[in-house]
């Protein structure tokens, strides 16, 4: 009894300096990478997409809990190696700022507190720690790459349920002419919101309730299969009632049934399916501490343990200062191309239109027509450089912003290396809007190009400027008026390069 409390209270004390050193360490990686941190929480409590997050560091915390005991039985003792974790998350973190990808600096964040806790536990409690640690992962907001997809996915399943139920419908990219009336299949429509949930909610069924590797993956097979085909049928229901009777009671009756008992009906679906393979014992040790108790190399004492985790971040903080410095020197005003066979004319009052940048340094929009009358809108957006706020490609910005009375029907050819998407607005009134960006002295319309060639200029150095170009023209002719249009303008660098050179 003597020689085991004499064990405990040294390994006692070690975790109360280990633990005090660690808030620590994470409070100031809070405090020093904050705007990242709020940008996470403002995501969390306002997106309905994301709403799940909110409960992930409660079961993080209820997940540690849980191993308490067994945590207890092992001795922390800082780690060096652990410091790797931590460069890794800020460098990733670093890359997010330099491109702009607030996907890559929250997910650095993560990454450096994940580091913070193998570095200053100890490579020991990190394996007692590992299934924690790794669904850390889920603060992170990330999928909405996926509503495109699944948006297509729904149209697919919703089109035939139609048919098969006596309504004539037809599909026009994401929009579905049903009966009496049209109905979009939107980004929330989509059901990326319920499979994204149900991956982080399969996950953690999976850890808990599964011991085989096998039955884990077959159930989140079901997690990510089952959210995708209820959705669709969800979404047959809401228009099938809306033939039978009016489009306010189906929708009304829709977005309740949608945000109060639909997920909670996938789950219990998804529980009942599982529930007759569960193999994992509910009062089953995650893990054994006989097997993490073997003698830790690469040893270094706490203190500079700590001071190590907020030098390694503190740098890319500091990296990350002064590449932000540098910015391109632009005109102070800029003018609207003039165009051979096109003339400035007064703006649509039909159904106005014009993309959204709100941190431009430099924004035009007009309308030029030609002799027979065809209309085409410009609209140049130029920025000095790129920052959080001030994006050339970032969600919101661009052709169409959230919120907008106008909808994205479907992706169209593209003009000249750009990209281009039809689109309409109530009227009905459809517009086709082509895309181009100029950054890193490459034009491209494909936003994942941009931010590529953002970060290299950050990094890299290079021109900082970068510079967004849209034409559009409304009706059955907007393709030949586009054609038309760019043609008399000519090549887009050479716009772009007009509009952001100094003079």
């Amino acid at each position: 009894m003597t020689i085991a409390l004499a064990v405990a209270r040294p390994t006692a004390a070690a975790w109360r300096q280990a633990l005090v050193a660690l808030a620590l360490v994470a409070a100031a990686l809070l405090i020093a990478f904050h705007r990242d941190l709020a940008a996470m929480a403002h995501i969390w409590w306002t997106s309905t997409t994301f709403g799940h997050c909110l409960f992930i560091a409660p079961v993080l915390t209820w997940l540690v809990w849980i191993r308490r005991r067994e945590l207890a039985r092992l001795r922390p003792e800082a780690w060096w190696p652990g410091i790797a974790i931590v460069a890794a998350g800020g460098f990733g973190w670093l890359v997010g700022d330099a491109a702009g990808v607030a996907f890559a600096r929250q997910l650095g964040l993560v990454m450096m507190l994940q580091g913070a806790v193998v570095t200053l536990l100890g490579a020991n409690v990190a394996r007692g720690l590992m299934f924690p640690l790794c669904y850390a992962v889920f603060l992170v907001p990330f999928g909405d790459m996926l509503e495109p997809p699944l948006q297509q996915v729904t149209v697919a399943i919703v089109l035939p349920l139609l048919h098969l139920a006596g309504v004539p419908a037809a599909v026009d990219g994401v929009l579905i002419h049903a009966g009496r009336y049209y109905f979009e299949v939107a980004e929330a429509c989509s059901g990326a919101k319920f499979v994204i949930a149900m991956l982080a909610y399969g996950v953690l069924v999976a850890n808990l309730c599964f011991a085989s590797w096998r039955r884990r993956a077959l159930f989140m097979l079901v997690c990510l299969v089952v959210p995708v085909l209820a959705n669709g049928v969800r979404a047959f229901g809401t228009i099938y009632a809306a033939h039978l009777t009016s489009v306010e009671r189906a929708t009304g009756f829709d977005h309740i049934v949608y945000g109060w008992l639909f997920f909670g009906l996938i789950m219990a679906l998804v529980m009942a399916i599982g529930w007759r393979w569960f193999d994992r014992a509910p009062d089953a040790r995650a893990f054994d501490p006989a097997t993490l108790s073997t003698p830790l190399k690469h040893r270094i004492a706490l203190a500079p343990a700590a001071a190590l985790v907020l030098l390694t971040a503190g740098l890319f903080a500091g990296w990350s200062a002064a590449i932000a410095a540098r910015t391109a020197i632009l005109p102070a005003q800029i003018d609207l191309p003039a165009v051979p066979g096109w003339q400035r004319a007064p703006l649509s009052t039909r159904a106005p239109w014009q993309p959204y940048y709100p941190g431009a340094d430099h924004y035009l929009f007009g309308r030029y027509t030609d002799r027979s009358g065809a209309a085409a809108d410009l609209a140049i957006a130029v920025f000095a450089s790129q920052r959080e706020g001030k994006k050339l490609a970032a969600f919101g910005n661009g052709a169409l912003r959230e919120g907008d009375v106008w909808v994205r029907v479907a992706d169209v050819p593209g003009f000249a290396g750009g990209r281009a998407m039809r689109m309409t607005a109530p009227g009905p009134v459809e517009r086709i809007v082509a895309t181009w960006y100029r950054a890193g002295g490459m034009v491209t319309g494909d936003d994942r190009i941009v931010k590529l060639a953002t970060l290299k200029a950050r990094m890299l150095g290079g021109d900082q400027a970068a510079v967004a170009i849209h034409i559009s023209a409304e009706g059955a002719a907007a393709r030949r008026t586009i054609e038309n249009f760019l043609g008399a303008l000519g090549p887009i660098d050479r716009v772009a390069d007009d509009v952001a050179a100094p003079r």
